[in-house]
């Protein structure tokens, strides 16, 4: 089959149909009809087999896992889902594996009303780009440069169950029932990001594992307070004032080990291992972290119930730098922050 009829037969009706498509797949460009008072949300990742997936994965599962990382960017926004382009390298045609790996992605575009609008495809070493778009009302959408001086730290999901799959897989040990899922079928948490507009200050999702995540809210929060743009003032606590009359972020957060939601498996595996890096630093969660007033941490308990996800407070936003996790113990230890490098010789 030539490209086009590789488009043609997989790709050109994939998704959902959206009145606001008003031409898709076929042409040079896509045509696309952003409503009034809406902002664009736009982003874009790739997939590269041996890095960012094992060589002998599901390819139906692949399909979904890349559509979702993105979805799972746009609700970290508090977007909703609208449109994707998808740029996909293969080393072959193969009829069989494309179609199983449009089924995953049609169907997870279909439960979020994403229509596919266009993309390419080219042969070579496999890799997959999708680049999804959102729509968010004008002022809405939740940054990461939200966060003051005694927010909460929240979490959804559990944490490190990507993770512990990937190690028990790359080790050749049996993968505890469902983990495997969570490694290549992450859930995205759309209807969360959307309901947390309003009341989250700030958000990311956990894709490079909770530390490093949370450190970027952590970076961008300061350095926003210290810009003016957030709440408070030069004053007040989560700055430090340099020499000259500079004012420089100074945001940190305390992290409850004890509060940190684990799934069964995790936590046997941790009672027989205990490494926090597990739950801390392991990537591929795409749950959400995000930080509220502590004035609001009542309304978690009925938008955990409403969603039917478990929505945890693990900490607090300090004024001190640093990330410091406690222990049950008492015992206290700055986590490794520095999640997945792409270029470790780099610099």
């Amino acid at each position: 089959m030539s490209e086009f009829d590789l488009i043609r037969a997989h790709f050109a009706h994939l998704g959902a149909e959206r009145g606001d498509v008003v031409l898709g797949v076929g042409d040079d460009c896509a045509l696309l009809r952003v409503p009034p008072g809406q902002e664009l949300a736009v982003s874009i990742d790739t997939l590269v087999a041996g890095v960012h997936f094992l060589p002998e994965v599901d390819p139906e599962a692949l399909g979904h896992k890349c559509l979702a990382v993105g979805l799972s960017d746009l609700a970290a926004m508090g977007a909703a889902p609208a449109w994707a382009t998808l740029a996909l390298t293969l080393p072959a045609e193969d009829g069989r594996w494309l179609g199983a790996f449009a089924a995953g992605f049609a169907a997870l575009a279909g439960e979020h009303g994403v229509a596919l609008v266009g993309g390419d495809t080219t042969r070579g070493p496999l890799s997959i780009s999708v680049q999804v778009h959102g729509l968010v009302p004008a002022g809405r959408a939740i940054r990461r440069a939200g966060a003051c001086p005694g927010d909460l730290v929240c979490v959804s999901g559990t944490l490190g169950d990507a993770g512990l799959a990937l190690r028990d897989l790359l080790a050749g040990r049996d993968v505890a029932p469902g983990l495997r899922d969570r490694l290549e079928r992450p859930t995205p948490r759309v209807a969360l990001g959307l309901a947390l507009r309003g009341l989250a200050t700030a958000m990311i999702d956990i894709s490079d594992g909770l530390a490093a995540d949370l450190g970027h809210i952590l970076e961008e929060s300061g350095a926003a307070v210290a810009r003016g743009e957030r709440r408070g003032d030069a004053s007040s606590p989560g700055y430090r004032v340099e020499e000259g009359g500079a004012t420089t972020p100074n945001l940190g957060a305390e992290i409850q080990l004890a509060a940190l939601p684990l799934s069964p498996a995790v936590s046997a595996r941790l009672a027989r291992e205990p490494d926090w890096s597990l739950p801390l630093a392991s990537g591929d969660d795409y749950e959400l972290c995000f930080t509220l007033p502590p004035s609001r941490a009542g309304e978690l308990t009925g938008l955990a119930v409403a969603l039917g996800l478990p929505l945890t407070s693990i900490g607090r936003i300090l004024p001190q730098p640093g990330l410091t996790c406690i222990a049950s113990d008492g015992h206290r230890f700055a986590p490794e922050r520095g999640g997945y490098n792409h270029f470790p010789d780099a610099g």
